[in-house]
């Protein structure tokens, strides 16, 4: 029998999909907590009665109120508390990291129970460097937004990784073929489902596909590391400026790919001027 969990916040990871794939750790701490922390009441209550598993439910989502974060403070100083996501692992672009910080500001201890994590399933099948990476969350919305998030990112020496969503998808392939013309781009679909898919190519085939066979599901999208002479300075400034100029003025696309490549920005800007 496992000894008693002391009191705390207990960040556990839950099935991205396949329910199997829950620890038999984190079975285990939920059955033990006094509560569970989750952002949809519903959706955690499925997987607890897949598990055989009664808890009491408090809702912690983006839109929590301060009280509600006082709530789960307060029970969590007097017994142990379980914060979970709809799946996967709380934190990683889901609620929770004023929570932590709060716990941790508050003297709370603050344990995590790893598991799921759709960025990792997506880098270990995807074939693209895995040695680094960097998580970048969901891209802008809006096109002009998300090129300037492009551009910015390109020259990180990593496998760069988001999060995308089926009706975003193209635009954001389109935009990836402009912004970042030559990478290697995975799109990882569906993780640890039944119709789990991993497709890489360029940009533009990526994006000719998924018009043809509209994506559902969860989606992780991941982009290759600059080539060896892009890293070391010789980007494709021409078409940064292109993706730039298209919602912003020479002398602020300029600027944005400026800050982004370390290039001149008086030289930019003339080149930017031609091509307008």
């Amino acid at each position: 029998m496992n000894a008693p969990l002391t009191p705390g916040l207990y960040i556990v990871a839950t099935p991205i999909g396949n329910l199997g794939d829950i620890t038999l750790r984190a079975v285990e701490t939920l059955k033990a907590v006094a509560a569970v922390a989750c952002e949809d009441t519903r959706v955690t209550g499925k997987l607890l009665h897949h598990l055989g598993i009664k808890a009491r439910l408090m809702r912690y989502d983006d839109h929590a109120s301060d009280s509600a974060r006082d709530g789960i403070l307060a029970l969590a100083a007097r017994e142990p508390v379980a914060l979970v996501s709809d799946a996967g692992t709380p934190l990683v672009s889901d609620p929770g990291y004023k929570l932590v910080r709060a716990a941790r500001m508050a003297g709370i201890a603050v344990t995590a129970l790893p598991g799921a994590s759709a960025v990792l399933s997506a880098l270990a099948i995807a074939g693209l460097p895995s040695d680094r990476f960097l998580f970048a969350g969901f891209l802008p919305p809006k096109d002009k937004a998300r090129r300037d998030a492009l551009a910015a990112l390109a020259s990180i020496p990593a496998t760069t990784v988001f999060y995308e969503t089926g009706p975003r998808l193209v635009d954001t392939l389109t935009a990836l073929a402009d912004v970042l013309p030559g990478r290697e781009i995975a799109v990882a679909r569906e993780l640890t489902k039944l119709h789990e898919e991993c497709r890489t190519g360029s940009a533009q085939e990526l994006a000719r596909h998924y018009r043809d066979h509209a994506p559902r599901g969860e989606i992780v999208l991941l982009v290759g590391p600059p080539g060896e002479q892009e890293a070391t300075g010789s980007v494709d400034a021409d078409a940064l400026l292109r993706a730039a100029l298209a919602g912003a003025k020479p002398s602020q696309a300029a600027a944005d790919v400026a800050r982004a490549t370390g290039l001149d920005r008086k030289t930019l800007y003339a080149r930017a001027l031609q091509l307008k």
